[in-house]
């Protein structure tokens, strides 16, 4: 089964868990001419963001990438308070001290009010089990990005035979083009002839004269090169379809379509021909359009 190209707009999200942490991971990416990945993600996983890049770049070949990952601690995980006896006995003995002085002594929930009685421990990870989380967090990265390449694919599935029928449509053009062509020879004849008998009509020679002038001005229009070209280029863009990534050369290609059609409506010599060359690049255009959604 011959490849067939992706697009470069697509959504793609994954979700994990390990050791108290959940963590959710969406990837978007857009048209872009390179490919730029930008990542969001919680402090303290330095090297997720280096895995991220590193993970697009081993699966697209461009657009505009962005990927967050955003991290908590389960419900029950997070670090319980405690008392910081020190300070509580510091400020048990001041309370004891006021009241033999007839002070009223302190309240349970007022000592534990104080400032610095109550605490919450920081919950000190291993290294190990840091790098444990970080590296499950990257496969999920991974997950995301392989969901975010899948909705691509999705989308130069639909875009294929979009551009074949526009490449078809062109096809036909030129096929148009070269049947009115074949006139534009006799069609320059009798237009010089005409003008030169209108201006001239004694003139001697008048009869060799029209016959080289309109052999001259017909090398001038003649655009069977330009439609050589064309039809090579239509046979281009339907192999490129089948090898991707495709979506640069594909654009050089677009380039090199609308010269050959400028070329043909400025060399045309007649009203038909020149609506074709019209035709032609507006078509040539709107293919353009679909193409920059290719990688």
């Amino acid at each position: 089964m011959s490849a067939s190209i992706s697009g470069m707009t697509g959504f793609g999200r994954a979700d994990g868990a390990l050791d108290g942490w959940t963590w959710t991971v969406e990837a978007r990416s857009v048209n872009g001419r390179t490919l730029e990945v930008r990542y969001r993600g919680p402090g303290g996983f330095d090297n997720l963001e280096r895995l991220t890049k590193a993970a697009a770049q081993g699966r697209l070949n461009r657009g505009q990438v962005t990927l967050g990952v955003q991290a908590k601690r389960a419900e029950g995980s997070e670090p319980a308070p405690r008392v910081n006896e020190s300070v509580l006995t510091t400020y048990l003995k001041l309370a004891n001290q006021l009241a033999e002085e007839g002070a009223v002594p302190p309240s349970a929930d007022g000592l534990l009010a104080l400032r610095g009685v109550i605490e919450v421990a920081e919950e000190v990870e291993d290294a190990e089990g840091h790098a444990a989380i970080e590296t499950a967090i990257a496969v999920t990265i991974e997950q995301a990005l392989d969901a975010l390449k899948l909705s691509r694919q999705r989308e130069g599935e639909q875009l294929t035979p979009v551009i074949r029928d526009f490449v078809g449509t062109i096809e036909a053009l030129v096929a148009r083009a070269e049947l009115e062509a074949s006139s534009q020879t006799e069609a320059i004849r009798e237009r010089f002839t005409r003008r030169i008998s209108e201006l001239a009509p004694d003139a001697p020679g008048l009869e060799e004269r029209i016959f080289l002038e309109a052999a001259a001005l017909a090398t001038k229009a003649d655009v069977r090169e330009e439609l050589d070209r064309l039809t090579a280029h239509v046979d281009s863009a339907r192999t490129l379809l089948q090898q991707p990534p495709a979506g640069r050369k594909l654009d050089f290609l677009m380039q090199e379509f609308m010269r050959e059609a400028n070329t043909l409506c400025s060399k045309s010599a007649t009203t038909p021909l020149t609506g074709i060359g019209l035709e032609l690049k507006a078509v040539i255009e709107q293919l353009r359009e679909q193409v920059q959604n290719v990688e």
